[in-house]
């Protein structure tokens, strides 16, 4: 019998639609064993759904894709939220207590649950997260267990227009179970970021249509923010500008070296002059790289407050970007990895634009219940499938025609989740 937990996550993107599987063992080492993506155009915009039957086709054949090559039925899934109105927002609640009595996981789950019913108008909430616990207003990193009069909690409410959400629940309304719905910019922040980074650092995802923006202080979440803002700008700059198809000023994007330098060699690639490209590469690039940088402001920070900016994501990829944002931020940037707790089993997988796929597949893997899996095998022997045989009979004979007779008429904070699981609802509200 096959003993693994199997995992499937899908990260559903403005360009592409990512499928993961990661196999769990009993001894909780996490491998990512297939990965399917599907390139789709004007179906996702901004990280929301437009065309839900086409995105749904598509992860439709990503799901047959992947039962072929493991050999059984996808039960349940899990998906990764994030989108142009994504972004953080301040909560607090303060509560007495009864000073005789330590504070419980209930007492903080029931806090969490009151933070999140702070409405925020035309937003869905979609996550809360803790930043401070003031207890008798001293700072406690972990109030359970301690004693006093009142509790103080300053969280971030993750928020987002409805519509991410509600088109998301449409494309997956076909019959398998979402398992759960992952904030992908919090599973990027806790499993590429180290402990000490998160003590003052920025994390940058620049994606197609957009750059997600989050700021950690302290050791928690302090800012979240998405700009519409990406990779595709530049690629349109170029097509528009130039008057070539877009899959040709992407290639030449990729292939300009040192395209945001001032001394580009003057090249025609593709029939487009690269100087000529490169001109529009560096201006739309000044432009997200201001834009990046004024979050820190609008988070109430300076650069002082942050030791390190992390790059991930398919647009961060361009050359000299990293060096330009250093440049302009005069803090050190590094580019993300995927979370050294997973085990990649096929190295051509090993790619930046994954990236946070593979968050989605670790923070799952870390939330799966023991003996819970996504996928069930068909038939095995001490772990490999085994194809059933089919039994050779012969056909029956025809049986005699009878007289014809008249035709008749005629569905911490791992401790609080379990608390806290019925924290949010799925009601409807209005579009993006």
């Amino acid at each position: 019998m096959d003993k693994n937990q199997y995992i499937v996550a899908f990260e559903i993107g403005s360009s592409k639609i990512v499928g993961a599987v990661a196999e769990k063992s009993p001894a909780g080492m996490v491998s990512v064993s297939h990965l399917v993506e599907e390139r789709l155009s004007n179906c996702v915009r901004y990280g929301c759904v437009q065309n839900v039957e086409n995105v749904k086709a598509a992860i439709n054949r990503i799901i047959k894709n992947i039962e072929d090559q493991v050999g059984g039925d996808v039960t349940q899934v899990y998906i990764g939220v994030a989108g142009r109105s994504l972004h953080s927002e301040v909560s607090e609640v303060n509560r007495g207590l009864d000073a005789t009595k330590p504070i419980t996981t209930e007492i903080i789950a029931g806090i969490i649950r009151d933070a999140s019913r702070n409405p925020i108008k035309n937003y869905e909430t979609i996550a809360v997260v803790p930043r401070t616990f003031l207890v008798d207003k001293n700072v406690t990193a972990d109030p359970v267990g301690v004693m006093g009069s009142s509790i103080k909690i300053k969280a971030n409410l993750i928020v987002a227009k409805p519509a991410i959400k509600q088109n998301l629940m449409r494309v997956m309304s076909f019959g398998i179970n979402v398992k759960d719905y992952i904030v992908t910019p919090l599973a990027v922040g806790e499993f590429v970021l180290t402990d000490s980074e998160r003590l003052g650092c920025m994390l940058v995802d620049l994606g197609a249509e957009t750059t997600t923006v989050s700021i950690y202080k302290d050791g928690s979440l302090a800012y979240l923010s998405t700009l519409p803002l990406g990779g595709r700008n530049i690629t349109r700059d170029i097509s528009n500008g130039l008057s070539v198809l877009e899959d040709t000023a992407e290639r030449v994007k990729k292939n300009i070296n040192n395209p945001l330098e001032s001394n580009v060699d003057n090249i025609v690639i593709e029939g487009v002059n690269s100087s000529e490209a490169a001109n529009y590469i560096a201006a739309r690039n000044r432009e997200i790289i201001a834009n990046i940088k004024n979050q820190l402001n609008l988070a109430g920070m300076t650069t002082d407050d942050i030791r390190t900016i992390v790059l991930i994501g398919g647009g961060s990829q361009l050359q000299g970007l990293a060096k330009k944002l250093e440049e302009n931020t005069k803090v050190s940037v590094r580019m993300g990895h995927y979370p050294q707790s997973l085990n990649i089993l096929n190295h051509s997988f090993n790619r930046a634009e994954y990236i946070e796929a593979f968050c989605l597949l670790a923070k799952a893997a870390a939330e799966i219940m023991p003996g819970e899996t996504c996928i069930s095998r068909r038939n095995y022997d001490d772990g490999f499938q085994v194809a059933a045989a089919r039994p050779l009979t012969p056909e029956p004979k025809p049986e005699p025609e009878e007289p014809k007779k008249k035709p008749k008429k005629n569905s911490f904070w791992e401790r609080l989740k379990g608390k806290a699981a019925d924290m949010f609802t799925e009601d409807d509200a209005d579009d993006e």
